[in-house]
């Protein structure tokens, strides 16, 4: 059996695996991985918008992994408008990419719930295998944190260097939108919290595996006297 400073602390990494999972799967579900301010360039140049009045062109976006909304401003008003990226709009995308997004992070839940069910596994005794032990729990750890950052880095990729706030923005749109502003929203800051996760999970494990000295009471010397021996 473990001993009770080793079975807190993969209780704790237990926690932290199943923190890691809820992270996930709110981020994919939530449709606010990236925000912006886009600006109708056609119905801006049409009237020769100068700077005072650029400001009734400038719209909002906001977007996940399957869907998001934008509010466009060109000059009549704001258009409030919802769309979906599967099935119509992923095909306008680059799909191989977002598709690989997606399931980085399906993987990195599998991986996360692996690393759960071990953590408890090696909370309640000591596996007679390695890999059920600490050494599996880094394995899935360092896993699902790898995944996690292949999907991140692949979104950054997917809006930097494929323009996807601007591909989203001008889907099935007869004006031309530019983007003003982008910035990461609280979902994707949810996933760089996942794998933050993961690697506190790692330093967790380290940790138990380390043999803190037992502090040993020295024994007290028995005072033997000479009523003792005559006795």
């Amino acid at each position: 059996m473990p001993g009770c400073f080793k079975k807190t602390l993969f209780a704790l990494a237990a926690l932290v695996s199943f923190a890691s999972f809820l992270l996930i799967v709110v981020a994919m579900g939530t449709p606010k991985w990236m925000v912006g301010k886009i600006l109708c360039k056609t119905g801006a140049d049409l009237v020769n918008a100068t700077d005072p009045e650029l400001v009734k062109f400038i719209g909002d976006i906001y977007y996940g992994l399957f869907r998001g909304g934008k509010i466009r401003q060109c000059g009549l008003g704001g258009r409030r408008s919802k769309f979906t990226i599967f099935p119509h709009m992923v095909k306008k995308l680059n799909t191989g990419l977002h598709v690989m997004i997606i399931m980085f992070l399906c993987v990195a839940i599998c991986f996360s719930l692996v690393s759960f069910g071990f953590c408890i596994l090696n909370a309640i005794k000591v596996p007679y295998r390695a890999i059920k032990g600490p050494a599996g729990v880094c394995l899935w750890n360092f896993l699902a944190g790898g995944f996690v950052v292949l999907a991140v880095t692949s979104f950054m990729a997917a809006v930097k260097i494929h323009h996807l706030t601007e591909r989203i923005a001008n889907f099935r749109e007869i004006f031309l939108f530019v983007i003003l502003e982008e910035r990461f929203e609280d979902c994707f800051w949810l996933c760089v919290a996942s794998a933050t996760t993961h690697a506190v999970n790692v330093l967790l494990i380290a940790i138990s595996g380390i043999n803190f000295p037992k502090i040993k009471t020295k024994p007290e010397e028995a005072n033997v006297t000479a009523e003792d021996i005559m006795y």
